[in-house]
């Protein structure tokens, strides 16, 4: 008996995949259910009368049955269009209840019997039906026994496949890029015909397809509830069913006609229409990333791989150089009132850009979507300019928003992304081409205004995304780690461009960052989140110097302990110690409050012996790790007395010390060089 069938040559296979032995237990069945379906097909070509097939095919009640089929399954494809875009729509986008029983509805006509379904329909829209006296006698439609009973039957049986096909293409697409659009000023209905729509053409397309193939060919319903009458609801499945009485020949090369065009619809679909855009929009990598084969940003000096050969220029001298004209619509101030999972008021004049920065879960997304009025996690009470815009839909804030993907719209160019907020806002098509053109010319991406996203590099893009955001002229700015997925080269360009145009904005800028020199360069304002509070809202010197959070500290590349404030300058630490510390500036915290101790790394000492001397704190420790920081290098030093400590050096002085993993040293830290802030 003959083992599994191996492969002929280790990693033979499709993509280079290593072939697994089939075990004999399911090759065998899954052998025979391919017989199984395919031998019906073969019978039908083995028992086709070849020399009368064309004479079969072009009999009148073979021609007019064909006829009416495609006017049936026509209509039917038109009248599942109507509905069944918008039902999947609802079923993808809105959460309400028995949202699950809708959806079992749609999926029923797929699993039932399709006389049962006709049944069903005649006890609806009949004479005797629930609605069919009402039709009669209000509109004078009667559906049983008429062309319209056979396009409802066959729209009643075939919609579903359209309906599943959209829900799951919708469900795959980006929310980031509708959102984005409606911050941009577009509508409901302009987001869902000029983003939403493009992206679900293949999808679109190809349940298009299955629904009328699958209406082309119903049988049961039609039957059951249209009757087969000649030339009003004898489709051509109908005359298949006749035919086999009187001509068996004939109703073969019927069958075959049918079978042809039910392939030729699924391989037509094989991998053309149900790619493209969806699966573009759903698993292109996110524009802000830097291209794979990119990473030192490379590509925002040269071209993409394809196309001819484009240099992206810098900002040129008198194209831009000086600060960009006020975007905004006009000067505004900020008020928010913030409440739910976010809650603390929010103020700033107009011309402020504010970091919002904080640990993973603190809420800074949160608060951008809640000021676009994007989230029911928090409520924001917003006032822009003196306008209370907390009631208006996102569209019409004027608040513009760039997600951390920068959610391009890839079906089209760089040009119409850019002019998409001014459309939006009813600018002329000409006139919004024309200004966009001159954004990205001043963001330095001018030369690329005809590529797409998928032809942008990183940096290109995330220029693109900006300057789309700042052509809609909104009154509130909302930047979502616009820079966190560029390489650092390119980050620097494109945190200088920005700044520089921030720099004329007239209304208030939120930039959420992880990136302290992001937070201190571009920010007139820091504001600290933790769990949904404002822990500290101050300039970028004040949160550098005194940081009142311990992920703060440690962003910013401090020692940051907490602890409580104990008698004579001493911090009692959350984890046991005792630490020293001098008068410092201000009111010292009363004993028992709880504080921040917060020790920069350069301010640590490391010696072999126990230092004698000023140092007031001084640990016996071990060398856990050593990283370098530009010319420098920092060590961490674990310790049973204290929390761990990070010390930075110079890499002479950690030769001098014979510095390794498990080196044994001594840490100091003088009493001067502690800051303590109250909690």
């Amino acid at each position: 008996m003959r083992g599994p069938v191996r492969s002929g040559r280790p990693g033979a296979g499709a993509g280079g995949a290593v072939r697994r032995g089939v075990p004999a237990g399911l090759l065998v069945p899954a052998l025979v259910g391919v017989a199984f379906l395919l031998l019906p097909l073969v019978g039908v070509l083995a028992r086709t009368d070849w020399p009368s097939l064309l004479h079969h095919l072009t009999t009148p009640q073979v021609t007019q049955a064909l006829r009416l089929s495609l006017v049936v399954s026509g209509w039917a494809l038109l009248l599942s269009l109507l509905m069944g875009v918008p039902l999947a729509w609802l079923l993808a986008r809105v959460p309400f209840p028995g949202k699950a029983l809708v959806r079992s509805l749609v999926l029923l006509p797929m699993v039932l019997p399709p006389t049962v379904g006709g049944v069903a329909l005649l006890l609806a829209f009949g004479r005797r039906g629930v609605l069919g006296p009402w039709l009669e006698s209000t509109f004078g439609l009667t559906l049983p026994f008429h062309t319209a009973g056979a396009v409802v039957a066959a729209a009643f049986v075939a919609m579903p496949f359209l309906v599943i096909s959209l829900e799951g293409a919708l469900a795959g697409l980006r929310p980031s890029l509708e959102e984005t659009a409606a911050s941009l000023g577009a509508g409901p209905l302009r987001v869902f015909a000029t983003v939403t729509l493009p992206l679900l053409a293949p999808a679109l397309a190809a349940g298009a397809a299955l629904t009328w193939a699958r209406a082309l060919g119903e049988f049961g319903a039609t039957i059951t509830f249209a009757g087969n009458l000649p030339g009003a609801t004898q489709t051509l499945p109908l005359q298949v069913y006749l035919l086999l009485q009187d001509s068996p020949e004939a109703a073969t090369s019927v069958s075959l006609l049918l079978l042809v065009i039910a392939m030729a619809v699924l391989v037509a679909l094989r991998g053309r229409w149900t790619g493209g855009a969806v699966r573009e929009a759903r698993a292109t990598p996110p524009e802000g990333a830097a291209a794979p084969a990119d990473p030192a940003g490379f590509a925002e000096l040269g071209a993409p791989e394809e196309g001819p050969t484009l240099e992206t220029s810098p900002i040129r001298p008198g194209v831009g150089a000086g600060p960009a004209p006020a975007p905004a619509a006009e000067e505004s101030d900020l008020r928010a009132e913030l409440t739910g999972y976010t809650h603390f008021p929010l103020t700033a004049p107009a011309g402020t850009t504010i970091a919002v920065v904080g640990p993973n879960g603190a809420g800074k997304t949160t608060l951008l979507r809640a000021l676009l009025g994007l989230t029911p996690r928090a409520h924001a009470e917003v006032l822009l300019g003196g306008r209370d815009v907390t009631r208006l839909p996102t569209h019409r804030r004027e608040v513009a928003w760039v997600p951390q993907d920068g959610a391009l719209f890839p079906h089209l160019s760089a040009l119409a992304n850019t002019a998409y907020g001014l459309r939006a806002r009813g600018v002329p098509r000409a006139e919004a081409r024309r200004q966009a053109r001159e954004w990205l010319v001043r963001l330095g991406v001018g030369e690329l205004a005809d590529r797409r996203p998928a032809q942008l590099s990183g940096g290109q893009a995330q220029r693109v995304a900006l300057a789309r955001a700042l052509a809609a002229r909104p009154r509130l700015l909302l930047l979502d780690e616009p820079l966190a997925a560029l390489d650092q080269t390119t980050r620097a360009r494109v945190r200088h461009t920005l700044r520089r145009h921030l720099a004329g904005f007239g209304g208030v800028c939120l930039i959420v960052t992880h990136d302290p020199v992001e937070a201190v360069s571009l920010a007139d304002r820091v504001l600290v989140l933790e769990g949904g509070e404002a822990v500290q809202d101050a300039p970028p010197a004040e949160v550098t110097r005194h940081p009142r959070s311990p992920w703060v500290a440690r962003m910013l590349g401090g020692n940051a302990w907490e602890g409580t404030a104990g008698p004579g300058g001493t911090v009692e630490l959350a984890g046991g110690g005792l630490l020293t510390t001098a008068p410092g500036e201000g009111t010292p915290p009363g004993p028992g409050s709880p504080v921040l101790a917060v020790i920069a790394p350069e301010a640590v000492s490391l010696h072999l012996a126990r230092p004698e001397g000023s140092p007031r704190n001084v640990w016996a420790g071990t060398v856990r790790e050593l990283t370098a920081v530009g010319s420098r290098l920092r060590v961490l030093v674990t310790s049973p007395e204290v929390p761990p400590l990070l010390a930075e050096i110079t890499p002479a002085a950690a030769a001098d010390l014979g510095l390794t993993d498990g080196t044994r040293v001594w840490t100091a830290v003088k009493a001067t060089e502690v800051t303590v802030v109250g909690l």
